[in-house]
């Protein structure tokens, strides 16, 4: 990680794998030059269930990317998600050592590792603590502490947590491919990077990226996460479901989907045929596009409407003044914006990737948010590491080394 030209962010979907090359300019801008995607074989609802297939898919990702980029790449930055993830927000109370009672760096880190000092069970790891905010003497809303005076400094955080075994399989996953792990980031914080603005942030906005096997939810206030969770649903439940309606194979209810499908009905839709594919030859049939949106309809309102119930039992939820941004490649479905302002009863959007050069049409979609979130990510955490780490998220780096090691008991150095 000595060379911070070239930074590569690897999404580990359900139904895709996504591997994304960027070119750091001068003035620190990122140009994407490379994207691979390929099918994912050996993940299900964000969980390795093939390493042998999982390995295959990431080396193909990441050889069509640096073939693209003509860049060879060592080090990436790696998505994870699925829905054995949890996070709870947790607080932390130091007293102020300092000389002179003036905060210092050190006194930082204190209150954040008094913060992540929960019982978590044993098959689990902290993948993340995001600050919140730091209290001095009863003084709330500081971002950055360090030279104020006080007595007494707390920190309120987001915890994110994961399975241990999942993660280990992705990092082994990725090793295997011949590729060292820099960070695994959480997908929806990837997201964040690439499709919501700071205004957005600050104000108040709800992401909810729909991916292949699960719907990553993230809620930001004040500049950072307030709470995230997962619904273990995504757009393969939807394909699936009009494969099991509709008697044809998955490739071909994913084609019709993609070509014909739509979360509310239009004017025409029963007077607009598609045809149907058979299964195992069995010869093709004509329906109308109205019976496809009944099928799809009642998974993308059930999607929806469980998002809407993990974010109602936030104490947030009344401060989200910007509404929600949707992502993922199930968003892509025409009529999802408007069912999803219909159940949330609030404004809605598609979140696309912004703010970069190069490979623009390749990568400014909704499907590549979280792969171009993790380049930026990347870009971000790299020069915290070059500046030793201010506070904000300053457990990634610190902590890689000594998490990749219980796992693993020894890793790759980074």
């Amino acid at each position: 990680m000595e060379d911070f030209e070239i930074i590569a962010g690897l999404d580990m979907g359900t139904t895709k794998i996504g591997a994304f090359i960027a070119e750091v300019s001068e003035n620190r801008e990122l140009n994407i030059i490379g994207v691979g995607t390929v099918p994912s074989e050996g993940l299900r609802y964000g969980v390795v269930v093939d390493i042998e297939k999982t390995v295959r898919s990431v080396s193909m990702a990441m050889k069509k990317a640096e073939e693209m980029a003509d860049a060879e790449v060592n080090v990436v930055f790696a998505g994870i998600a699925g829905d054995h993830i949890r996070s709870i927000n947790g607080r932390g109370v130091v007293a102020i050592s300092g000389e002179n009672g003036e905060v210092s760096s050190d006194d930082v880190r204190r209150v954040i590792d008094a913060a992540k000092a929960v019982a978590l069970p044993i098959d689990r790891e902290i993948i993340h603590i995001l600050p919140q905010e730091f209290i001095v003497d009863e003084q709330t809303g500081i971002r950055d502490p360090v030279g104020m005076n006080g007595v007494r400094l707390e920190a309120e955080v987001h915890i994110v947590t994961g399975a241990i075994a999942s993660a280990q399989n992705i990092h082994r996953c990725i090793e295997k491919a011949g590729y060292t792990v820099a960070d695994l980031v959480l997908e929806p914080l990837a997201s964040s990077y690439s499709v919501l603005t700071d205004d957005e942030k600050e104000l108040g906005v709800i992401l909810i990226d729909i991916g292949g096997g699960t719907t990553d939810i993230a809620m930001f206030y004040e500049g950072c996460i307030r709470q995230t969770s997962v619904v273990a649903l995504g757009g393969r439940n939807v394909t699936n479901d009009m494969a099991i309606v509709l008697r044809t194979p998955i490739e071909a209810a994913e084609k019709l989907k993609i070509r014909h499908g739509s979360a509310l009905h239009l004017e025409d839709d029963k007077e607009t045929l598609v045809d149907v594919d058979g299964v195992n030859e069995r010869s093709a049939r004509r329906i109308s596009k109205g019976v496809l949106v009944d099928i799809i309809q009642p998974r993308m309102a059930e999607i929806l409407t469980l998002a809407y119930e993990e974010i109602k039992t936030s104490d947030y939820i009344n401060l989200m003044t910007t509404g929600v941004v949707l992502t993922g490649g199930a968003s892509l479905l025409p009529g999802t914006v408007e069912l999803a302002e219909d159940i949330f009863n609030m404004p809605v959007k598609l979140g696309i990737p912004r703010g970069f050069g190069g490979m623009v049409e390749e990568a400014q979609k909704p499907q590549c948010a979280t792969g171009v979130g993790l380049v930026y990510y990347g870009l971000t955490h790299q020069d915290e590491l070059k500046n030793n780490l201010p506070i904000s998220e300053a457990n990634v780096f610190d902590n890689i080394k000594k998490r990749f090691r219980r796992w693993f008991g020894s890793v790759t150095t980074i």
